[in-house]
């Protein structure tokens, strides 16, 4: 059980550092990364909450008591694969408005005039 609290309480400060660096940071990059830490953060907590300790893979004989639960790693992975595509569409996003605008800083992007 206290396994369990040290994969809550890590994922949710991973998530937290993630927010607040997506929230004050200005530079489009570095919100990028606490968005993909914050994404870390929630995908850490989901696989710790189907976490048995001692659980093995559900196939084959095994007792339900002895097996770890699938559905989290599913949406996990499910997770991580969205979350890849979803940073390299941000990455090119910011790649092509550094490339038009030379700059990254977004309260410089605000000010300009679409």
């Amino acid at each position: 059980m206290a396994e369990n609290i040290i994969f809550y309480g890590s994922s949710i400060a991973l998530a937290a550092i993630g927010l607040l660096i997506a929230l004050t940071r200005r530079n489009l990059i570095k919100i990028i990364i606490g968005l993909d830490l914050m994404e870390t953060g929630v995908n850490m907590f989901l696989i710790s909450i189907g976490y048995r300790r001692g659980g093995t893979a559900p196939i084959f004989d095994i007792p339900l008591s002895k097996a770890v639960d699938p559905v989290p790693q599913a949406l996990v992975l499910t997770a991580i694969v969205i979350g890849v595509a979803v940073t390299a569409l941000a990455l090119t996003f910011a790649v092509r408005i550094h490339e038009k605008y030379g700059t990254l800083d977004i309260s410089k992007l605000r000010e300009m005039k679409w």
